[in-house]
């Protein structure tokens, strides 16, 4: 297996549904963080100052993905005069868009249910996810697909009386032929 990381391009879309403190629909100032661990993340450049609850952004970011990295974080909050605050998360598994029979470069849309602080659904971030690769597509496939097919313990969480009892939050991608 490879010991590089790979470069992701994360272009964020969209983001529907998102509230404060369960309530008060989201007005404005809302942006984006994507990250793969703590040291390495990457921000959209502007805030959306008109998308209210549904904002877009439609931003490419670069992000270096380590080949220890399980999960792409995205965090959408918004700005305050006391801070920013953390309107939801999602942590997006690497085996959703790394390895199998997918060829380099290649585009996946990706639609996953945010959490807020508390672990309630808060809104739904619609982004692509591309795995950067080689000329020809074989050395990046086989990387992705060797770091993908690793055996990992699933580390997740139950939902048990409409309570959320975990802190991973996993989505379905959709493939697009």
């Amino acid at each position: 297996m490879a010991t590089t990381s790979r470069a992701l391009e994360v272009t964020v879309i969209s983001a529907e549904g998102l509230r404060l403190d369960r309530r008060r629909p989201l007005k404005k100032n809302a942006f984006v963080i994507v990250r793969t661990n703590s040291q390495n993340s990457r921000s959209t450049a502007a805030s959306d100052d008109a998308g209210g609850s549904s904002p877009a952004w439609n931003e490419k970011l670069v992000v270096e993905m380590p080949p220890h990295a399980w999960f792409l974080t995205v965090e959408v909050r918004c700005r305050a005069n006391s801070g920013d605050k953390v309107v939801g998360t999602a942590r997006i598994p690497a085996s959703d868009f790394v390895g199998g029979d997918v060829p380099a470069n290649y585009l996946h849309f990706l639609s996953y249910r945010m959490r807020d602080g508390r672990g309630e659904p808060n809104g739904i971030i619609n982004l692509s996810v591309r795995v950067k690769g080689a000329e020809n597509g074989a050395g990046a496939a086989a990387t992705c697909a060797a770091a993908a097919s690793v055996s990992r313990p699933w580390v997740g969480g139950a939902v048990v009386v409409g309570k959320f009892a975990g802190g991973v939050v996993t989505g379905v991608p959709v493939w697009m032929a």
